[in-house]
C-alpha cells in the first residue's frame, strides 16, 4: 500500500501496472481489497489505481459531516500527488456515486465513467421510504460488531449461487469496515441524487450490472442509460451487486474492450 497526506488526511492506495490510467472506486463497507481481479487482470495494458476512500481500510477517518464532494476534492489531491492529470473513472456502488460527483466536479479529468452497479444516488434512484430505510439501518448496523452485521449485507452483495470462495473473500473485507465511515458514506448516498448530472454527462460512459443485482437493480441500470447521451449498458448474467468479483472475467473484459476502444478514439 501507497500512503499520501491529503486535506489533512492519511489516504492509501494501491498502484500497478503501466498505461493509461483507470481509478477503481470501491463502495461502503468495502476497500481497494475488492479491486483483487481487475489489479491482477488489467495491469498488464493500464496504470490502476485503487484507493481505500477516507473512512474505509488504510486510510483515516473523515469528519463525521463529510459530503460526496469533500470526497471527490481528496480523489483529486491523490491523483494529483499520485501524477495521474486524467483517468478512466470506474466506481462500483457507493464508488459509482462518488465516480458521478468527480466528474461533476473535475469534468477535464475524466476520459470516461464506467458506473457499475451503482445509484443516481438512493435519493434519485429508489423511493424516499427506501432510502431513509436504508439509511436507518445502516446507522444502526454500524454500531454492531462485524459478526452481526456482515450476515445482514452479504447475501445482498451476491447472487444466489457466486461462486466458491467469493463470499468469504468479501466477508473478510467487509470485517475491516470502519462505523464512521459506514454512516457517512451511507449518508451521502440518502442524501444526494445526481439526476440532474446524468443527462450533463459528455464523456464516454459505460454501465456495468449484475443481472442478479439485489441491492441496485435492472430498472436502474436503464434509469441511468436513458438519462446519460450515448451511454453503453453490459449486463453480466448471473451476477450480483458486487459483480467485479463474483464474475471478474466478464467483468475485467468489458471494462478492457472500453477501455482501449476509448484511448485509440482519443488517440
Amino acid at each position: 500500500m501507497l500512503r499520501a497526506e491529503i486535506n489533512g488526511l492519511a489516504v492509501a492506495y494501491r498502484r500497478v501496472g503501466h498505461g493509461p490510467a483507470i481509478v477503481l472506486l470501491h463502495g461502503f463497507t468495502q476497500d481497494s481489497r475488492v479491486w483483487r481481479p481487475q489489479l491482477d487482470a488489467l495491469s498488464d495494458r493500464f496504470t490502476l489505481i485503487a484507493w481505500d476512500a477516507p473512512g474505509a481500510g488504510q486510510s483515516s477517518d473523515p469528519a463525521a459531516d463529510f459530503a460526496i464532494g469533500r470526497w471527490a476534492d481528496t480523489l483529486a489531491g491523490l491523483l494529483d500527488a499520485a501524477g495521474i492529470p486524467r483517468a478512466h473513472v470506474l466506481g462500483l456502488s457507493w464508488g459509482g456515486l462518488l465516480a458521478q460527483e468527480f466528474y461533476r466536479k473535475y469534468p477535464a479529468r475524466v476520459s470516461s465513467l464506467i458506473l457499475a452497479d451503482t445509484y443516481a444516488g438512493w435519493k434519485g434512484s429508489l423511493s424516499d421510504a427506501i432510502a431513509q430505510e436504508r439509511l436507518a439501518a445502516c446507522v444502526r448496523d454500524s454500531a454492531l460488531p462485524p459478526s452481526d452485521f456482515i450476515p445482514r449485507y452479504l447475501p445482498g452483495m451476491f447472487s444466489d449461487a457466486p461462486p466458491p470462495g467469493v463470499k468469504e473473500e468479501l466477508a473478510e473485507i467487509m470485517a475491516g469496515t470502519h462505523p464512521l465511515g459506514f454512516r457517512v458514506m451511507a449518508k451521502a448516498l440518502a442524501e444526494n441524487d445526481t439526476r440532474d448530472l446524468l443527462t450533463t454527462i459528455l464523456v464516454p460512459t459505460l454501465l456495468v450490472w449484475g443481472e442478479a443485482d439485489k441491492r441496485s437493480p435492472m430498472n436502474i441500470a436503464h434509469q441511468l442509460e436513458q438519462a446519460i447521451s450515448g451511454a453503453k449498458l453490459a449486463v453480466i448474467p448471473g451476477a450480483g451487486h458486487v459483480s467485479n468479483m463474483e464474475a471478474p472475467a466478464a467483468f475485467n473484459s468489458i471494462v478492457r474492450e472500453f477501455c482501449l476502444a476509448n484511448e485509440h478514439e482519443a488517440g
